[in-house]
């Protein structure tokens, strides 16, 4: 509890139930501390682009102010679109959703990263994002073969896309420790986030600390872990049955999905729950009401198996290859 009053301040932890609270990134911007995430390539494979859409409209409606999307999932257009229905029915105005999407590992050259922001603005239906992300620190030809680009080059290129005032904060996805200190120590604007697979499984806690301590806020996706199915045979505990899980549920009248994501809430962390089920939806964003204590945090830690949902073997021989 003292690590979230730290982190989130006092009138976070007060903000009305139906809504994220925000916290303050270290350019002055403000983010909410939860986030729709979307890309079906790691959800349901019976998804459609039109479930985006939805979802993202009935995300808005539930109380959701952040949506995260990226280039390589596909589908920015319909996140476009469901932003665009949800002003249109006067729930938001623009200056009310916090959109992020990120740069894909084809488009690392300094010159190709502002060029690559217009054609996802151009998708998104948006003059300007609010968090544009390297993806990954892996640069790749058009092909999929391995690249060679520094990615202090291509943070050069993201600085000059927040100067254009194309996005208002910059920042990284996947960058492990010794990479997001060589960014600090050469770069004119420090990232505002690094978002980054967070779970009971990957707990991730010195990558998370060293992060915090630079003014880096973390956006945690995959936050479930292996609470859903991930068609592994070697899926590790927490199962959504668990027991442990299950006795916290019951004692907060929540479900163990919502007791996972507070524990990131209160870690300080963004988790990035992913769903297009509307009742879902509403019942991931139902986690303001209610705190774990340090034991409870602590428990649900020691699932920790350092063991990933992402990681992409495929670039394993790849230079800047992070995991």
């Amino acid at each position: 509890m003292l690590l979230l009053l730290f982190f989130f301040g006092i009138n976070a932890v007060l903000a009305v139930v139906a809504q994220a609270p925000c916290i303050e990134l270290n350019d002055g911007n403000k983010i909410p501390v939860l986030a729709l995430g979307t890309g079906r390539g790691t959800a349901k494979e019976t998804e459609t682009l039109e479930d985006v859409r939805n979802a993202v409209l009935w995300a808005i409606e539930a109380g959701y102010r952040h949506i995260d999307t990226a280039a390589v999932y596909d589908d920015e257009e319909q996140v476009g679109q469901g932003i665009a229905d949800a002003i249109a029915k006067g729930i938001v105005t623009r200056e009310q959703i916090f959109v992020t999407t990120k740069l894909w590992n084809d488009k690392h050259a300094r010159d190709q990263v502002v060029p690559a922001l217009r054609e996802s603005l151009k998708r998104l239906g948006l003059d300007y994002v609010d968090l544009y992300l390297i993806h990954f620190p892996v640069s790749t030809k058009s092909d999929g073969s391995p690249d060679n680009i520094d990615y202090l080059d291509t943070w050069k290129g993201m600085e000059e896309a927040r100067q254009l005032g194309l996005t208002r904060s910059i920042g990284v996805s996947n960058f492990n420790l010794s990479q997001i200190d060589r960014l600090v120590a050469n770069c004119q604007v420090r990232p505002a986030v690094n978002e980054f697979e967070v779970n009971p499984t990957l707990t991730q806690e010195p990558l998370v600390s060293h992060c915090h301590s630079l003014g880096i806020a973390v956006m945690s996706y995959s936050p479930f872990g292996f609470l859903v199915s991930r068609k592994r045979d070697d899926a590790p505990p927490p199962k959504y049955d668990d027991p442990t899980l299950g006795a916290m549920a019951a004692k907060y009248g929540k479900t163990p999905g919502q007791i996972v994501l507070r524990y990131l809430i209160e870690r300080g962390l963004i988790p990035i729950p992913k769903s297009t089920n509307k009742k879902r939806l509403a019942e991931n964003i139902n986690i303001f009401d209610f705190q774990l204590t340090e034991d409870e945090v602590a428990t649900i830690s020691r699932f920790n198996k350092n063991t990933r949902v992402i990681s992409i073997d495929a670039w394993k021989d790849y230079p800047n290859y992070p995991f």
